[in-house]
């Protein structure tokens, strides 16, 4: 149910699905004579998307995701295991053309086969399945494999996980799977943006991993203005910057995680 739930209230929170409705709600009032509330509607759809677009709203709602955890320094010398978190990958592509084509999440695997040659003796977990509630396409874990033996990575080193659905059920599936032992190190690699929940949600299953950010979003340093990047970019931003911060209040108020925004 939880899942459902999430994704459906994800669907409508994105600015341009919003804006969308609010259009089509507009439409109906000005049909039935309400003209006023229709007005307010188509109003009220544009300055979602100005804001989204035009302004540094989606930068500033990313970036104190993004600064919120660092990769240890000094990195560790030896690690026993990396978890890669999926949702770097196209998935409907993928199974329809047996590729591994990436998506703006993709620096993960491309991470993760740095990695993997950084630390020859670890384990790679890659966790991930189908999060998408309508759209059917190829968990993954499932195609990690093709693209890290293309980088180069010996296939027997993955532990592929590719039944969660969302970052909670990584963080199980992949304790569930990797089995670490105490005083092995493990480094969980995501979308710097994803790292506070992703960081929460192993604590709360008791594995214990230190955060390794990658695919920034932000420089850090832009601040407060209007077009500071192209519209595409600044609506992705923004949605992604909501979406991330409901679901740590979402994850805090059903108990998932102990905290709405974890700290290092």
């Amino acid at each position: 149910m939880f899942f459902v739930l999430s994704k459906t209230l994800g669907f409508f929170v994105q600015p341009l699905n919003f804006a969308i409705l609010l259009l089509v709600l507009g439409l109906l009032a000005l049909m039935v004579g309400w003209r006023r509330l229709a007005g307010l509607g188509v109003a009220a759809a544009a300055a979602i998307l100005a804001l989204a677009a035009w302004t540094s709203l989606g930068t500033n709602l990313l970036s104190p995701l993004e600064e919120r955890f660092a990769r240890p320094d000094p990195a560790p010398e030896r690690v026993a295991g990396i978890v890669v978190l999926g949702g770097g990958l196209e998935g409907q592509v993928n199974e329809a053309r047996g590729g591994y084509e990436m998506n703006s999440s993709g620096d993960r695997f491309v991470e993760a086969a740095v990695l993997a040659r950084r630390y020859p003796d670890a384990r790679i977990v890659i966790s991930g399945g189908s999060g998408t509630l309508m759209l059917e396409g190829e968990a993954d874990a499932d195609t990690a494999p093709r693209l890290l033996a293309a980088l180069g990575v010996d296939p027997a080193r993955l532990i592929l996980e590719n039944r969660s659905r969302n970052t909670d059920e990584n963080a199980r599936f992949s304790k569930e799977m990797a089995n670490p032992q105490p005083g092995e190190t493990w480094l969980l690699a995501t979308s710097a943006f994803h790292m506070p929940r992703s960081m929460a949600l192993f604590r709360k299953v008791d594995f214990p991993v230190l955060p390794w950010p990658t695919d920034y979003r932000t420089a850090g340093d832009e601040g407060v203005g209007l077009l500071v990047d192209n519209p595409l970019d600044s609506l992705q931003k923004t949605t992604l910057g909501l979406r991330e911060w409901i679901g740590l209040l979402s994850y805090w108020w059903t108990g998932r995680i102990d905290t709405p925004f974890p700290a290092p």
